[in-house]
């Protein structure tokens, strides 16, 4: 368990008169972070305004964590949350505006009023449920629910404070006793694998915050946080109080093992039929009281009273009608190749439309000029939720695919047709890319080896031993490298499997490859020292196994791309993995030149043009940087994209870069500007977020980009056209 830190921020004497052009009329409420003010917008409508403390506003790591919480408050801003209306991250004290809404925090409702009744409990219940479906379908990942950050209204509850929503800000804080990322509502991995999370540890609070609805106290209770956190990790839940009918969902909710416990659709399934029938969402008091003010992250410490509530003193309370659901069908036309196209196998178990290509939707402008693309769609079929992986062999090339549980298939990328496909009996959760070496496609067999297969027929030419996983080879052109237990690097023929070379890299005891440069034909091996205190790096010609250089550098280091004149840029990280700059080396010259990034960025997957490296990290901060700059000036842009474990980034034409989300929406960003300029629909599995914490990159082949999406299906868009997706 990370250590608990104090920011040491302090409340001001002194509050700002606006936010913007919003004149703030009274406080609202104050939190470690922020103060919350009342306003009004120019049309009278009633606001609730975020303005940072000072201290912070003055750390560039914390506006960057603001700026992520603005970008993931717009991205799921609906029926579930109280909707952005404006903000400014930039400005001396940032500040975000809310709409302003009625009610009170589940927390201070259950201290005033205690325990909710079952039908109320239900209720709460399946609108958290629902609301968490919708975030999840967003791309984002809340961390941080519990009952203070649940707003009841008459119209169900909302869920507000995105603050913590990026993996970037996993550990830990506190400040006068304040916890964010509270204990008793995190999931056991948030405590023991704080970078590897996903959807299910907003599952997990969501039945913490049940058990405290229906009991006043959380499944894990201590006045240390010490000993919560190891009760959250050990110890099985206390859920004495729940109703009979509703314990054991609570439960699988509840579970350790993410994998176990329930999605948001399975909670409002296990759930059925709702009760509509409630009087009001809001239960009724015991006592007289007024209602707190709806803030964004105004309370930080659940029960925690803010300084000043204002608002009404009393909730209508009116007989809800049944709510009607409309469920309307649409059906797809699939396209099947015509006489002389020629026959295409698929795999058995994906029913007839697997592995047939459907039209995809040209928005405006798409499909027009001679080298527009047309849009398409390609279902392959995976066991569980993978999402399918591909490579292509250069531009307007072959398109080969991969599916776990599945097998590989060679796809036309003219219009999305299965030309041949090889089904492979070897299960799993995740997919690799195909590997397209010496002329063959290299992809995972039945036993979990890679295979060799005829590019254009598609018959397995011949098996290797190599693991089909990434650590299994590592593709230098037609070289395939692989290193031993004992640290020696053996070269092999990409077409035939013949070794081209073996032998130790002098000074390594076990290196590894992370890269390969194909203007130049080397390929970089790097080691780190255990203590991270610097990293030999070697130039290796794929072919011939020769040394071009070697350095050791200061620091703990991973390269990550070639700049102009041939330089290496590699990332540095701290003692905590984040990383905190750039290095980029002149083998020429034998200098390095480091430079600082604006803030800490957790685990970023950097992609370089020319001496441009873009950043994109795991929460998704997306980050430009000139690599011949120096200090200050390095910085060209930065953009909060707001997909959480976004995929590798890649470059294509007209200066667009393009990553995966992990509800399957393909993203495009201007290199230019640093501005988001379209983005493809969510492409879930059957009707769910298919979590995975490394995702397949998309593919760009000249103006094609060919995405892939976790319901199995592989599709291509116009790159040109981004904003007709």
């Amino acid at each position: 368990m990370p250590p608990l830190r104090e920011p040491g921020a302090h409340p001001e004497a002194e509050f700002p008169m606006y936010a913007g052009t919003y004149r703030l009329e009274a406080c609202l409420g104050s939190g470690g972070m922020g103060v919350v003010h009342l306003a009004r917008s120019a049309s009278g409508m009633q606001l609730a305004v975020k303005v940072v403390h000072a201290p912070y506003a003055a750390d560039p790591e914390f506006r960057a964590r603001f700026r992520q919480e603005v970008a993931a408050a717009r991205r799921v801003s609906g029926a579930f949350t109280a909707p952005v209306v404006d903000a400014d991250p930039e400005a001396g004290r940032p500040w975000m505006a809310t709409l302003y809404v009625p009610g009170p925090t589940l927390a201070e409702q259950v201290k005033r009023s205690g325990p909710m009744a079952p039908a109320e409990l239900r209720r709460l219940t399946a609108g958290l449920a629902e609301a968490l479906r919708d975030i999840h379908r967003a791309g984002v990942i809340h961390r941080d629910l519990k009952p203070s950050n649940v707003l009841l209204t008459d119209g169900g509850p909302k869920v507000i404070d995105f603050g913590i929503s990026r993996p970037y800000d996993s550990d830990l804080r506190t400040e006068t006793g304040k916890l964010i990322g509270s204990p008793p509502y995190m999931a056991p991995e948030q405590f023991q694998r704080p970078r590897e999370v996903g959807p299910p540890v907003d599952v997990f609070a969501l039945g913490a915050v049940i058990v405290h609805a229906a009991t006043g106290r959380g499944p894990f209770d201590s006045d240390s946080p010490y000993i919560v956190a190891y009760q959250v990790v050990h110890d099985q839940p206390d859920l004495g109080g729940v109703p009979e009918d509703l314990a054991p969902l609570v439960a699988r909710c509840l579970a350790k093992d993410p994998a176990e416990r329930p999605t948001p659709d399975e909670v409002m399934e296990a759930l059925l039929p709702p009760s509509y029938e409630a009087e009001a969402f809001v239960p009724a008091q015991r006592r007289r009281a007024v209602v707190a003010a709806a803030v964004p992250a105004a309370r930080e410490r659940d029960g925690a009273e803010a300084d000043t509530h204002v608002g009404p003193a009393s909730v209508v309370r009116r007989r809800r009608l049944p709510r009607v659901r409309l469920v309307v069908a649409a059906a797809l036309l699939l396209l099947v190749a015509g006489a002389g196209a020629g026959a295409y196998a698929v795999w058995g178990g994906g029913g007839a439309d697997a592995g047939r290509p459907e039209p995809e939707r040209a928005g405006p402008g798409g499909g027009e000029g001679d080298d527009a693309v047309a849009p398409w769609r390609t279902a392959l079929r995976t066991s569980g939720t993978a999402t399918p992986a591909c490579s292509t062999a250069g531009s307007g090339g072959a398109l080969y695919c991969a599916a776990a549980g599945g097998g590989t298939a060679r796809i036309d990328p003219a219009d999305g047709r299965v030309l041949w496909s090889a089904r492979s009996s070897a299960s799993g959760t995740a997919a690799h890319a195909p590997v397209v070496s010496g002329g063959v496609v290299l992809s995972a067999g039945p036993d979990g080896k890679l295979r060799a297969f005829d590019p254009v027929k598609g018959t397995a030419v011949r098996d290797t031993a190599l693991s089909a996983s990434p650590g299994g080879a590592f593709p230098a052109g037609d070289t395939l490298l692989t290193v031993a237990d004992d640290g020696r690097v053996t070269a092999l023929d990409g077409a035939s499997g013949a070794a081209r070379w073996k032998k130790p890299l002098a000074k390594h005891a076990r290196p590894d490859f992370a890269l390969y440069d194909a203007a130049s034909g080397l390929a970089y091996a790097f080691e780190q020292t255990s203590s991270g205190a610097s990293t030999l790096v070697t130039a290796v010609d794929a072919t011939t196994g020769r040394a071009s250089w070697q350095r050791r550098l200061d620091g703990a280091l991973t390269p990550v791309g070639t700049a102009g004149a041939g330089d290496l840029v590699l990332t540095a990280m701290d003692e905590n993995s984040d990383t905190t700059e750039l290095v980029r080396y002149a083998p020429g010259t034998g200098g390095s030149a480091r430079v600082p990034l604006p803030f800490l960025l957790d685990g970023p997957q950097v992609v370089l043009a020319g001496d441009v490296a873009y950043l994109l990290a795991r929460g998704g901060s997306l980050l430009a940087v000139d690599t011949a700059a120096g200090g200050a000036k390095a910085e060209l842009w930065r953009l909060e994209t707001g997909v959480g474990r976004a995929s590798a980034p890649v470059l294509g034409e007209g200066g667009h870069l393009y990553f995966s989300a992990a509800d399957g929406r393909l993203l495009a960003v201007d290199t230019d500007r640093g501005a988001l300029v379209g983005q493809t629909r969510a492409r879930l599995s059957e009707g769910k977020l298919a979590y995975a914490s490394d995702l397949p990159a998309p593919v760009a082949a000249g103006r094609m980009v060919v995405g892939t999406a976790p319901d199995g299906s592989v599709f291509a868009v116009d790159g040109a056209d981004p904003a007709g997706w």
